[in-house]
């Protein structure tokens, strides 16, 4: 290789590097690949704790246990609806992000859930606690999480997409 094509070959995979580092409009690919992660990664959370606040599922409190905590001390009444409404939004809400059907709505749903957990439990901890008591830093990322979702949307690679898609071509979807 002459050195005339080995230094085209360098300012080509420099150029790339500093494409790949600094360009700030992501391309669909990587797009569908984030919006697929961060769906799996809250299905995955909402499922773990909907699943033990509902049905004691890995060795969550279960139904009744979570109904006294939120009495008691989240100060919910009654303890028992919203026992059911937390468990139902997190662990409906993880099938829909997995499936990536309603996926803007269960966003939104987990987006106040987290709200609701950091307003009534997590909020008086800090951020970051010193004690055995969680602070609300976990609560803030998930939000944060689901509200990329109802932003952006589940990505191409859901069901809301084939939907579209066939929304499309049938023409009932409105284009502006």
């Amino acid at each position: 290789m002459t050195s005339e094509k080995s230094s085209d070959v360098a300012t080509r995979r420099g150029r790339a590097l500093l494409t790949m580092v600094f360009t700030t409009r992501p391309g669909a690919r990587s797009s569908d690949l984030a919006l697929a992660s961060v769906r799996i990664a809250l299905a995955w959370i909402f499922v773990y704790y909907g699943a033990g606040k509902l049905f004691g599922a890995f060795n969550g409190p279960g139904l009744h246990t979570t109904a006294l905590f939120f009495s008691n001390t989240a100060h919910l009444h009654p303890g028992g609806f919203f026992a059911v409404l937390g468990g139902v939004i997190e662990f409906g809400g993880a099938i829909a992000m997995a499936l990536g059907l309603g996926s803007r709505l269960a966003g939104l749903a987990l987006f106040g859930d987290q709200v609701m957990a950091m307003i009534t439990v997590t909020w008086v901890n800090g951020i970051n606690s010193e004690s055995l008591t969680p602070g609300y830093e976990f609560n803030l990322a998930l939000a944060v999480m689901a509200l990329v979702i109802v932003f952006l949307g589940p990505g191409r690679v859901s069901l809301d997409a084939l939907i579209e898609r066939r929304l499309d071509r049938s023409g009932l979807l409105t284009t502006q």
